[in-house]
């Protein structure tokens, strides 16, 4: 968890120390206080004027002691894990971060905790095995089970079950997440808040092996083991996604036989897409035409190859003189022929003329090169890990099923086959079955 910590040597009392870039209304929000009710305990008259090192008392907190910090909440950390790691109880620990329900302590939210709480040492973790009693994991770990019930302010030695991180008397330079097995090391989630459209990236260490599988916005996805002891998992966020909160579900067994249970919220917010009305072909958007199409499309890209196969950034898959003509953005709201706006444009356009050339945007296998009603002359590329990109409307198409290609190699030419309005290439890129914003994959290196 990282924090802004506050000055040294502030009076006692529920006080948050103003930090650069800090404002009235930043901090309000951060301590789920008003705005008013802040600016009046505090005798703050020009909420646009507060200096740095200005002493704060946050209302609502009075039975609370010291300095106030906050720090963002990682994946993996639950009120318990918080607690054992803080020292600080968790009936405190919710009444002071207005605790009511697990979702709020979503990954990237605040945590607020006294300034002291973190100078709490880091802590070795162990877990129990399935069907491992709190003595027989002590012995093992020629710890004193007694100890180990104190550090943990457990009321018994029933208060554990398999899987469960506890701390040891042994401290550490390395802060893991708390309420994941002690066999997962760190896990990273990025990028958070996620976006409508957005790709999520999860990072986990482990020691040893695993076979374990994320699930997000009801998509599930595996891990792939990049280098030693790391895994990740990607998975697309839907650009018609409800926006709010939904869980990251991380589940299935490590090596040594340990279950892996855990669940996170985390918040999913809109993206800012436009309007667009288009006249099209009335067979491109009729539904004995659309409806079979569409499940062939979502079957070619069933598989999740184990081999990752691009490198870096995508490339363009257009010429250099189109790398910013895009006649249409990923995710736009659309309406056909004067139907409501419950289509999405899937993909992102580039501008260019007929026989212009057509680049596989990284190494892949050819899965599908054929003739699309809606799509046209369409080409779609396996990258490995459940990453695929799709090139559409094509005039020709260069390559052929089964084919391996490198990036940057020309495998067909722009056209305006199947439902345009002008000729353009429309490019996808598909995780794990959802499309995303391509341009995400042009300008930032995944995973």
């Amino acid at each position: 968890m990282n924090t802004a910590r506050a000055q040294e040597d502030q009076p006692p009392g529920p006080v948050y120390v103003v930090q650069e870039g800090d404002s009235i209304w930043g901090i309000a929000q951060r301590f789920n206080v008003s705005v008013t009710e802040l600016s009046r305990l505090n005798d703050i008259s020009d909420p646009g004027q507060l200096a740095i090192g200005t002493n704060l008392v946050i209302p609502g907190l009075d039975d609370v002691q010291g300095i106030l910090v906050t720090g963002a909440v990682s994946y993996g950390e639950n009120l318990r894990s918080l607690s054992r790691r803080y020292k600080i109880s968790e009936d405190t620990l919710a009444r002071l971060n207005r605790i009511i329900t697990p979702a709020s302590l979503f990954v990237g939210s605040n945590i607020i905790l006294p300034e002291e709480s973190f100078d709490q040492p880091v802590r070795q973790r162990v877990s129990p095995a399935p069907g491992e009693s709190l003595l027989e994991l002590a012995v093992k770990q020629n710890l004193n089970p007694w100890n180990l019930m104190t550090i943990n302010e457990m009321q018994g030695s029933w208060e554990t079950y398999a899987g469960e991180s506890l701390l040891t008397p042994t401290v550490t330079s390395v802060d893991t997440p708390g309420g994941l097995p002690a066999a997962i090391t760190n896990i990273e989630v990025e990028t958070v808040p996620l976006i409508q459209g957005s790709t999520l990236v999860v990072r986990m260490q482990v020691q040893g092996g695993m076979d374990l599988t994320g699930t997000i916005t009801d998509h599930m996805f595996p891990f792939f083991h990049d280098v030693e002891r790391t895994y990740i998992g990607i998975q697309g966020i839907h650009a018609m996604a409800q926006p709010g909160f939904f869980p990251l579900i991380i589940r299935g067994n490590l090596d040594d036989g340990t279950p892996v249970s855990y669940s996170q919220w985390i918040y999913v917010r809109a993206g800012d897409f436009t309007f667009e009305r288009l006249e099209v072909p009335p067979e491109t958007i009729d539904p004995e035409n659309t409806r079979p199409e569409e499940e062939l499309w979502e079957s070619l890209m069933v598989a999740a190859t184990s081999e990752r196969m691009w490198d870096g950034l995508f490339a363009l898959p257009v010429s250099p003189l189109f790398a910013e003509c895009y006649p249409s953005l990923y995710g736009n709201r659309r309406s056909y022929n004067g139907s409501p706006f419950n289509y999405f444009h899937s993909g992102l356009d580039f501008c260019g003329g007929v026989g212009q050339d057509v680049y596989a945007v990284g190494a892949g296998v050819v899965v599908f090169a054929d003739f699309l009603t809606v799509r046209g002359n369409s080409t779609v590329i396996d990258h490995g890990w459940g990453v695929y990109s799709a090139y559409m409307h094509q005039s020709e198409i260069q390559v052929e099923v089964g084919e391996q290609v490198e990036a940057g190699q020309l495998i067909g030419l722009v056209g305006a086959t199947g439902r345009v309005t002008g000729s353009h290439l429309h490019l996808e890129v598909i995780v794990n079955g959802v499309q995303v914003d391509p341009l995400d994959w042009l300008e930032r290196e995944f995973p």
